[in-house]
């Protein structure tokens, strides 16, 4: 009996059901991550990496809702008798309306990235597509992954450090607008403000976003102002964090160059639970350091006499320096980062139709980096910094003791940031009518040490420890959107947004800005610090018709309202119409744009003192609501606005190949740009009077100075799952060129700067915004998998990119370019899956150590002034070598130049990375 009872026993359980399959898009390609829900019962499952799912239940009559974000979802009642093993293979459909959060076919790798059935040209990259570059940042993955996203890493570092200026299709951080989860990041806090592409503007901060977190990530190439206000003239870009928990992953990664230098290690985990069978919440902690990396170059003794010599003893000094330290104990190339990030998303059900939802990051940064050494020669402070080695050769000259063994200095630089970003909301759905209600709040901090150096106006009070001060800007945005489907074919959307931003400038210490201010880094001075905030309001209405099956219509307009500038008004129309049973489509959009000015470009004021003729006398940037703008005649700053243009067509003709080739055409009008530096030096010409009335020696400002036109082509090909041996292979083939990025017109100078003769656009910050990104840029990537190996190779083409560099009005300058040449940056990265537990991948960035290269080339014609004498420097060695050792600071930016290039200076990295999944 009790054989007989177990049995039994043991007969029942095997005779529970399952229900497993292949979920895939209407081509056959596999979705990663469906949810896979049984109504009515908290259980359910996600599709894996091949698109499988499997579902153990007992006999019974169930609903199983298949549903992935972008697609139709499909509810399928399946009934079961004991013991049965139904095979369940779902097509889910793509939906034919671009969601709020911009999710179309994405997931896996075998999806094309760039989708053929919208109507308008958006790029999705899965986190395995990302994280295949072997980057240890955001913002680095996308520069190698997308053709149209540009970032660069400057030589010269400080605050920049904490933040490297990246762009879309040319036009800077702040006109491409970033969303985590269809929700608006904040800013930084950091205007950039050196001589290098992103000059003058602001943008979110892409590092700060830790990697384990994403799920995938869209970006849509194409004007969007009209879904979601300021800031989308280039594009937006949303972050889908992770969402429904399978498994934690804990991942150890280490890297270091080829010069065993910039090593580089991270921790992260990731994890989370289930809450019930909608509901969930995924967290991520990530860790990470970079040590800095040093490029240093020689010093070209030719080009050092001449900025720093001139005489036969001052020579001599230079040459007895050098003969010891030939690099001038110069240290640039990449500062040290620490940071620490933690990032969760969660969804709690609420009812039948209902979801409370939540995300939020807070990350914390530290920076370390150097500024240029401050060779005897150039800085005498000897008196004041002891830095000395005892019985060294007297470098300085002289017979004073001070100087004995004085080898100068180096300022270092300290930034600390705090980043942060939180929503909360609410959505559900009433009589087919979807209503989401949201509040998010961001903000990011940074602070600034400056030490190792000095206030000369001090003498030998100054301290060699300064607080500089440091930024802030907060914003907290509401959000109401409500949408419904009011027929098969015809749907609309309309909600609001209330935002409110606040920008902060921190004053320093009072020896950081006294006087000439600390040496490297002067400090915000108490007057020009302070708190300003603005507000607005915005609503749009949208509707989308399919006026056939193949033929869709879709437009949207809207409105806003700032407190400190008064209103704008934009719309916009796309288009798609499919051919020849969906295989190919040619779709259109034209739309109407603006960019608000941050309030970083209307109220940030960092003047300096200098000493000109034995007195101190101000320079440096004034905003435009002070004395100094209000005497040059510099307007208030408007809203910059925009008209876009894209036209485009898609193929399919089969389940592997998918091709995307999209023309843009935007222009900006009232384009705010930062002015060259305003001065001259005729004292009794209007500018003159204007500026020593003003007390400043030169000014720069930001002002609606330009209309830019910028024109080029997306293209984006895939070629997926190709037999080869017993692996599947898979090509990608993405590219952007650009057509043409000009400025239109004469720019618009205020009339006393007109009359003087100067310009608020040099030849150097012409050259900056319409030449200093690659002129083309490529990324051919091979991935193959077989079995437990996988193999990724990415060659990253990065056309020629130019810098008119120098800027001396009249120079030769004007008909000298320095010309980046044409480079292929080449990637692998091979990885391996010990069990389903345990995987490792190592990789070789910049596999042929391939570092930037240029050279100087002679622009315009025989007919401009200076071109003769241009030619002739060119011609002649001796100059020719004396100009290039100007343009690299004596050589201390050998491979660089002082403004960086099209990509990295750090050549070969080796990376390495194991995961853990429980």
């Amino acid at each position: 009996m009790i054989f007989l009872a177990f049995f039994s026993f043991t007969f029942s359980f095997a005779q529970q059901s399952t229900v497993s399959g292949k979920v895939t898009d209407n081509t056959g390609r596999a979705l990663v991550g469906v949810s896979v829900v049984v109504s009515g019962l908290e259980k359910g499952t996600q599709t894996d990496n091949d698109g499988k799912y499997s579902l153990t239940l007992n006999k019974g009559s169930y609903t199983i809702t298949f549903s992935y974000v972008g697609f139709t979802s499909n509810a399928i009642d399946v009934k079961l008798a004991d013991g049965d093993k139904k095979i369940l293979d779902v097509a889910l459909t793509a939906s034919s309306q671009v969601l709020e959060s911009l999710i179309l076919t994405t997931g896996t790798r075998s999806l094309p990235r760039s989708s053929t059935n919208s109507p308008l040209p958006i790029d999705a990259l899965s986190a395995a597509d990302l994280k295949s570059t072997a980057q240890t940042t955001f913002d680095k993955q996308l520069q190698y992954r997308v053709p149209s996203f540009n970032t660069i890493n400057t030589p010269v570092n400080d605050a920049t450090t904490l933040l490297d200026p990246y762009e879309i299709r040319n036009l800077g951080p702040s006109r491409t607008l970033i969303l985590i989860n269809g929700k608006r990041k904040n800013l930084s806090s950091l205007l950039y403000v050196q001589f290098s592409p992103g000059r003058g503007e602001t943008g979110a901060d892409l590092s700060s976003i830790p990697i384990d977190a994403i799920k995938r990530v869209e970006i849509l190439r194409d004007g969007a102002s009209a879904q979601y206000g300021s800031d989308a003239i280039a594009g937006v870009m949303n972050v889908i964090l992770k969402d429904k928990f399978q498994y934690s992953t804990f991942t150890v990664n280490s890297g270091i160059t080829s010069k065993g230098d910039g090593g580089n290690y991270g921790l992260a985990y990731n994890s989370g639970a289930n809450i019930g069978a909608k509901g969930f919440i995924n967290y991520t902690i990530d860790f990470s350091e970079n040590n800095s990396a040093r490029r240093s170059g020689i010093i070209d003794r030719p080009t050092e006499k001449a900025t720093f010599g001139g005489t036969t003893a001052s020579d001599a000094a230079i040459d007895a320096y050098l003969n010891v330290f030939p690099n001038g104990n110069n240290i640039n190339g990449s500062g040290e980062i620490q940071s620490a990030k933690f990032n969760y998303n969660m969804a709690v059900p609420v009812g039948d139709n209902g979801q409370f939802y939540s995300n939020a990051a807070i990350v914390f940064k530290k920076v370390y980096s150097h500024a240029n050494f401050r060779t005897p020669y150039w800085r005498t402070d000897a008196g004041l910094l002891h830095q000395r080695i005892p019985g060294a050769p007297n470098y300085t000259g002289g017979n004073n003791p001070l100087y004995e063994g004085y080898i100068g200095y180096v300022p270092t630089f300290d930034g600390d940031l705090l980043d942060y970003n939180a929503t909360f909301g609410f959505n559900n759905i009433r009589n087919g009518w979807k209503h989401d209600v949201s509040i998010t709040f961001g903000g990011n901090r940074q602070l600034y040490t400056v030490e190792h150096t000095v206030n000369r106006t001090l003498g030998a009070a100054s301290p060699t420890f300064f607080k500089p001060g440091g930024f802030e800007f907060t914003n907290i945005i509401g959000n109401y959107d409500i949408s419904k489907s009011l027929a098969d074919n015809f749907s609309i959307a309309f909600g609001s947004e209330v935002r409110s931003e606040t920008y902060n400038l921190i004053a320093g210490d009072t020896a950081s800005y006294s006087g000439e201010g600390a040496n490297s880094f002067p400090g915000i001075r108490q007057e020009n610090s302070g708190t300003n905030s603005r507000y607005n309001l915005g609503a749009y209405l949208d509707a989308s018709w399919d006026v056939t099956k193949d033929f869709l219509l879709n437009g949207t307009v809207r409105g806003e309202k700032y407190s400190d500038f008064g209103e704008a008004f934009v719309w916009k129309l796309s288009s798609r119409y499919k051919i020849h049973e969906d295989k190919a489509i040619i779709r259109a959009s034209v739309s109407t744009g603006f960019r608000a000015p941050t309030l970083h470009q209307i109220f940030d004021q960092s003047t300096q003192a200098s000493f000109v003729q034995g007195t101190i006398q101000l320079s440096g940037l004034f905003n435009n609501r002070s004395k100094q703008a209000f005497l040059l005649q510099v307007p208030q700053l408007k809203p910059e606005k925009s008209t876009n243009f894209t036209f485009g067509f898609g193929l399919t003709p089969n389940k592997k190949f998918s091709a995307t080739f999209d023309y843009y055409n935007i222009s900006i009008r009232d384009r705010i740009v930062y002015s060259s530096s305003i001065s001259t030096s005729d004292p009794n010409s209007a500018l003159g009077q204007i500026l020593q009335a003003a007390g400043v020696v030169q000014a720069n400002f930001f002002i609606n100075g330009i209309k830019t036109r910028t024109q080029g082509i997306d293209y984006v090909l895939g070629y997926h799952n190709i037999l080869l041996g017993k692996g599947k292979l898979g090509i990608n083939l993405a590219g952007n060129v650009t057509l043409k990025n000009e400025i239109v017109g004469a720019p618009n100078n205020p009339k006393p700067i007109k009359d003087a003769g100067a310009d608020i656009l040099s030849a150097q910050i012409r050259s900056l915004l319409t030449e200093s990104r690659p002129k083309h840029k490529t990324v051919l990537g091979f991935d193959y998998g077989i079995k437990k190996f996988d193999l990724s190779l990415n060659n990253t083409v990065f056309g020629p990119t130019k810098f008119q560099d120098l800027d001396n009005g009249g120079s030769i300058m004007n008909n000298i370019k320095q010309v980046f040449k044409t480079a292929v940056v080449t990637d692998l990265n091979f990885g391996y899956a010990f069990s389903s537990k345990i995987s490792a991948s190592i990789a070789v960035n910049n596999l042929f150590n391939i570092l930037p290269k240029w050279k100087l080339e002679l622009t315009g014609n025989s007919s401009e002034p200076d071109y003769a004498s241009a030619k002739a420097t060119l011609n002649s060695p001796a100059d020719k070598s004396l100009l290039e050792g100007f343009l690299e600071f004596s050589g201390r930016y050998r491979i660089l130049g002082y403004n960086g290039s099209q990509f990295s200076q750090l050549g070969t990295i080796f990376q390495g990375s194991i995961v853990f999944k429980f």
